[in-house]
């Protein structure tokens, strides 16, 4: 009996003591400022699907279709007055319209490390702060006109298109 008073009484002062400088431990920590987040605060905003047509030869080539993530400083994204994600497509659309020799047929005229430099380059200079830290590249696709035909009739032969309005048929007189 007496051996089971002491085991209680063993376990009790265990559990105590491990209680106590687990509080103790968890207080010296709390001391120190709050862990930065990853690179010091930023924020990562995704944009929409950008999707800008590829004009040559005064006529519709394609479409370039991107989804980037870009790093900026709240406090400085606060300031805009201009939503940042209407900077950034303006941007892209002028990457793609002032770089005419970018033919997206052949993959080794696409430098996505320059795109992504310019884009953050262009808005900081427009803004005037460094309010784009780095642009990422979510998703980057190509389709040209006769890919997005096809598409097109596919979901039509699969019943997905279907007319929004359907014709109005003519009443019949009540009576016949």
């Amino acid at each position: 009996m007496i051996k089971f008073i002491v085991a209680a009484l063993w376990i009790v002062a265990a559990t105590v003591g491990a209680t106590f400088y687990a509080f103790q431990a968890a207080g010296a920590r709390g001391d120190d400022p709050a862990p930065k987040p990853l690179l010091g605060g930023l924020d990562y905003v995704s944009t929409e699907i950008i999707s800008v047509p590829i004009i040559r030869s005064s006529a519709v080539q394609g479409y370039f279709l991107t989804k980037l993530v870009y790093t900026v400083e709240p406090k400085e994204m606060a300031k805009l007055s201009v939503p940042a994600p209407a900077l950034i497509t303006d941007q892209v659309y002028s990457y793609l319209y002032a770089n005419p020799q970018i033919d997206f047929s052949k993959q080794e005229t696409v430098d996505l490390d320059k795109f992504r430099n310019s884009i953050r380059e262009a808005v900081n200079a427009r803004v005037g702060v460094e309010l784009i830290h780095d642009v990422l590249v979510n998703q980057v696709n190509y389709l040209s006109k006769d890919e997005v035909r096809d598409n097109a009739i596919k979901r039509r032969g699969n019943g997905l298109m279907e007319p929004i309005m359907k014709p109005m048929q003519p009443k019949e007189p009540a009576g016949h």
